[in-house]
């Protein structure tokens, strides 16, 4: 065969692929028709788990990987000293209030050392109307009657002050059982142990973070969008995930998050043509109820593509409806393996 020949043979096989290419390019792109695709990566926030207060972890109750709902507790820090300033907090309290008994007490005293004064007094007032008692026995008795009124405003002072002591009691030992409270670390939501960060035994100051939690009612992944289609997109608009991982599963899933602002392109996102270096940071959100009943499968740092509807009366593809593994929670799951 002539040289010529097989150079033809070539050209012809090169121009067919190149043709058959572009017209799978084509393809794809009337099958996206009113859609845009970006690359991105699953996220799912995070949640520090920190003690409030300095102190000694006593015991850690989970391992990394657990699943906690809220309200578990994750760990908890010895309160042997606290428990016993509660102690002594509590017996503060009780002989605040027997002060106030005494206060109490104190002030029927007095007002019966005024009441009596007050008798003498107009007693040697009558004598002394009727020149049968001295002017000083009158002077003396109203001097008495007048120590028994600051006497008994005394004991009233008093009483204010017992009160005001065993409010100060009681609200020490609220605070102390606050405290105590606060030493059991809890879940502030569902989630699943990341990092177990400290163990038993060991001395943290305040803010000490004794595990990582990934809350599992908040995953999603994030993209980046020029501004071309970013300013189409609007909140809750449809989407899809389609993980790197399974490409064969394809997630449900909306917008939740459009930056008002534009970046530069992050150096981990492709995007398709390196013109594009301003974007906008969109989070594309999968479902809670979808998320409690796939939750085994929520990994941090999956890679994917994301496909937005930029268009209201664009069609999803039939590669793109929704096609979800059986759930790994079955009870939340009901009947469905498909999503809404």
């Amino acid at each position: 065969m002539r040289l010529s020949t097989i150079l033809v043979i070539l050209v012809l096989i090169g121009g067919a692929a190149a043709g058959y290419v572009f017209w799978q390019e084509r393809q794809s792109e009337a099958a996206l028709k009113g859609l845009a695709v970006a690359n991105g990566r699953i996220e799912v926030e995070r949640v520090a788990i920190a003690t409030k207060y300095a102190g000694r972890v006593a015991d850690i109750r989970v391992d990394e990987g657990d699943l906690v709902k809220q309200g578990d507790i994750v760990a908890r820090m010895d309160t042997a000293e606290l428990q016993a300033e509660l102690a002594e907090a509590k017996a503060g309290q009780r002989q605040a209030e027997q002060g106030i008994d005494q206060a109490a007490a104190e002030i029927g005293i007095r007002k019966a050392d005024l009441e009596l004064a007050e008798i003498e007094l107009k007693r040697a007032a009558t004598l002394q109307q009727k020149n049968a008692g001295p002017v000083a026995e009158v002077d003396r008795r109203r001097a008495q009657r007048d120590v028994a009124s600051a006497s008994l405003k005394g004991a009233e002072a008093g009483l204010e002050d017992a009160k005001a002591a065993a409010l100060a009691a009681v609200a020490r030992v609220d605070r102390l059982q606050t405290i105590i409270a606060d030493m059991d670390l809890k879940a502030p939501t569902d989630g699943r142990v990341e990092y177990r960060l400290v163990k038993a035994g060991e001395v943290l100051s305040a803010g000490g973070q004794v595990a990582t939690l990934l809350d599992l009612a908040d995953v999603h992944m994030v993209v980046f969008f020029p501004t071309e289609v970013a300013g189409r997109v609007g909140l809750q608009t449809e989407a899809r995930i389609v993980l790197d991982a399974a490409p064969e599963f394809v997630i449900p899933a909306k917008v939740s998050f459009v930056a008002a602002e534009a970046q530069f392109t992050p150096k981990f996102v492709e995007t398709k043509t390196e013109r594009e270096k301003l974007t906008y940071r969109i989070k594309v959100a999968i479902d809670h109820d979808l998320l409690v009943k796939y939750r085994d499968y929520v990994k941090a740092g999956l890679t994917g593509n994301a496909y937005l509807k930029v268009e209201a009366d664009a069609v999803w593809p039939d590669f793109l409806k929704p096609n979800l593994p059986p759930p790994s929670n079955p009870q939340a799951a009901g009947d469905g393996t498909t999503a809404p």
